[in-house]
């Protein structure tokens, strides 16, 4: 048996379909054998969940034909076909059928598991106009709560209401709502208070016939339904076989999780025997639990609700708890802060760069600052930095030159990254200088008796910071000299890490420009501002040049005998995992052993077509889950305990994504002196 680790129970997910029967015109016999079909091929592919569409067993649009005894009967002899078909398999089931009920006819979702009936649920919102009748035949379920329904022999009788959420006994993670069609068109959804009540699933059963754009508002409803009700909405309409008298269906099925969507179906497919389709996703229930613990409005909304919970009845059943590796069912971006898409990676970029520039205009602005004054190694960070100055100079119409750009080469700073800082300078129109710190750096590591100071080549972390903190102590007395402000080049990555020198530029300074800004995304900020011509030909040519460098803090010389450079990611892992991390941390606070099974699910393979193919060459590598865990185990020690009081201490500068910032007065706060150890032991507790 695989390690629980593998397990998606384990990791508090569930795994839902959304199903596609063929329809027929109210042949219900032929109806459940579709079901039962789908059913066996979701139990085969692990699914807990699925969902089928309206009136699956009954038929949709089959119209007065609802009113007829025998439909009724045929309806109930598809309900005990797949209630017994079910008992061998492990998914419930939301099927829609038509009910009759002290002499009204309703529209009904069923949910059915391990052979048994659990509760039926009528519709609450009955369409009447346009192309649709409903009230013709079926009485609405707004206000029905507490009752029960007899389904005869074979089923007997079960709880029936708009008041139940379904919740599995032994997992306490995998609770589902159902509501019908256009119960979710309505300004009230029933989910709303459905999820309020505790429902981490909402479930629509729809029939929803297709004309032009329809398939939009779906999906926008959706998206907004799950986001709205911190939520998973998973969907399924109609689709072929359906009369198609006066409608056709489409057959769209989508799973949304907090706005996003997880997957949908391909529409109006027709195969051999109108094949019966499923789309099938993991929903991370843990995900949701977290973000309504942060959204405290879901809580607010809840009580002037009236608390729905205390009217609600909770329909338990068994699931079983599986332990096996299942995969998984979803995908997960290997970059958090940077969609996949290109349209909203564009779009995104735009935001972020915007956001920088924004808010270091008005900083600008408030400070009356003459110049503004930063120090530019040639490294991501102050390219990025830089280039977002020079925008916001050009959004107040100050002319760049106000811009006082210092470049301080080191014990170890490359010709390289100098002449990069030369050229991006230049390029850029900003007034250049450059100090050369070596001289007193020597006397003040002399001065402090350090070995350098005597000819002895110890490169420890006090030779490096002297270099490091020179450099601030510079920015800011020129800034004194010549009435300006200090601009920050760290970003949100370095930050997490506490991989910064309290007291120098890329923990302090004036104002904090890229502290909201993963070095991920600053990756793919320059280079959509290469793409989008935000400067000129030369200005891109350096930008692009610098992309291409290692990543190092250069305080160290290279290698005497392999010119090796000192590398940032060689001494506290990939940015690429760290990024990561932290998003999985400061966006959701799942558990890092959840993290390390996202992450290795995103890594672990590094076979072609699993990225964008603009994405850099950093996306193409593989991590096993021993490195994971290895570089996990020293994010944790870094960001919980040794890192708070550099955070603690951060300057203003604006928060950029929606995935996290650390600004002590916003998304996170916490304590400078806390420690690691919870999360190190929840690691070795839960990790193979």
């Amino acid at each position: 048996m695989a390690h629980p680790f593998f397990s998606l129970h384990r990791q508090r997910m569930i795994r839902v379909a959304a199903a596609t029967p063929p329809a027929s015109v109210g042949d219900t016999r032929a109806n459940a054998e579709a079901a039962i079909a789908l059913m066996r091929e979701a139990d085969a592919r692990g699914c807990d969940l699925i969902v089928f569409p309206e009136l699956s067993l009954t038929g949709y649009a089959i119209d007065d034909l609802h009113l007829q005894s025998a439909q009724q009967a045929g309806t109930l002899a598809a309900i005990r076909a797949v209630a017994a078909a079910s008992a061998d398999c492990k998914p419930v089931l939301l099927v829609g059928a038509a009910l009759e009920r002290s002499g009204r006819l309703y529209n009904c979702a069923l949910a059915i598991a391990g052979g048994r009936v659990l509760g039926v649920v009528p519709k609450t919102f009955l369409p009447n106009y346009r192309e649709y009748y409903e009230k013709r035949w079926f009485a609405s379920g707004a206000g029905l709560t507490g009752l029960a329904i007899d389904l005869g022999e074979g089923i007997g009788t079960v709880p029936f209401g708009t008041d139940q959420l379904f919740a599995a006994d032994d997992l306490p993670f995998f609770t589902f709502h159902a509501e019908i069609c256009e119960d979710y068109w309505a300004p009230t959804p029933p989910s709303t208070v459905g999820a309020l009540a505790g429902a981490l699933i909402c479930c629509n059963l729809s029939a929803s016939n297709i004309v032009i754009g329809k398939a939009r508002e779906r999906a926008m409803l959706c998206a907004a339904q799950s986001a709205r009700t911190a939520s998973a909405y998973v969907y399924s309409a109609a689709g072929i076989g359906e009369s198609t008298t006066d409608l056709a269906w489409d057959g769209q099925g989508m799973i949304y999780e907090l706005g996003e969507l997880l997957v949908q179906s391909e529409r109006f497919v027709r195969g051999p025997e109108l094949a019966p389709r499923l789309v099938v996703a993991d929903i991370d229930c843990e995900r949701l639990i977290q973000e309504r613990t942060r959204f405290g409005t879901f809580n607010d909304a809840a009580r002037e609700a009236g608390h729905p919970e205390t009217r609600f009845r909770r329909i338990g059943f068994t699931h079983g708890v599986d332990l096996a590796d299942r995969g998984l069912a979803r995908t997960i971006r290997r970059f958090p802060f940077v969609p996949n898409d290109p349209g909203k990676r564009d779009a995104d970029c735009y935001e972020a760069f915007n956001i920088q520039v924004e808010g270091l205009a008005k900083r600008l602005e408030a400070a009356r600052a003459e110049t503004l004054v930063i120090g530019v190694s040639g490294g991501l960070d102050s390219t990025h930095a830089l280039i977002v100055a020079a925008k916001a100079m050009d959004r107040l119409g100050r002319g760049r030159d106000t811009i006082l750009g210092f470049t301080m080469p080191g014990f170890a700073t490359g010709e390289t990254t100098k002449a990069s800082a030369w050229a991006l300078m230049r390029a850029l129109g900003v007034t250049a200088a450059e100090i050369d710190i070596r001289p007193a750096a020597r006397q003040m590591l002399a001065d402090m008796d350090h070995p350098f100071g005597r000819g002895e080549p110890v490169y420890d972390v006090t030779f490096e910071n002297v270099q490091a903190g020179l450099r601030t102590d510079y920015l800011f007395r020129l800034a004194n000299q010549r009435g300006g402000l200090v601009l920050g080049t760290g970003d949100l990555s370095e930050l997490a890490l506490g991989w910064c020198t309290y007291g120098v530029g890329d923990q302090m300074s004036h104002y904090a420009v890229n502290a909201g800004v993963p070095k991920t995304l600053i990756q793919f900020l320059i280079r959509w501002c290469i793409r989008t011509n935000q400067y000129d030909a030369e200005t891109d040519q350096i930008l692009s040049a610098i992309l291409a460098q290692e990543i190092s803090p250069e305080l160290v010389p290279a290698n005497a005998e392999t010119g090796a450079l000192q590398s940032t990611e060689d001494m506290i892992g990939p940015y690429a995992l760290n990024d990561f991390f932290a998003h999985y941390v400061l966006r959701h606070g799942l558990p890092p052993s959840k993290i390390a099974f996202l992450a290795w699910h995103a890594w672990r393979d590094a076979a072609a077509g699993r990225w964008p193919a603009d994405f850099p060459g950093d996306a193409r590598v593989a991590y096993d889950l021993p490195v994971i865990r290895h570089w996990l185990e020293r994010f944790c020690h870094r960001f919980f305990q040794t890192s708070q009081f550099k955070r603690s201490a951060l300057p203003n500068g604006p928060k950029v994504s929606a995935g996290g910032a650390v600004s002590p007065r916003g998304d996170w706060r916490a304590p400078s002196d806390g420690t690691a150890r919870l999360w190190l032991e929840e690691i070795a507790a839960n990790m193979p």
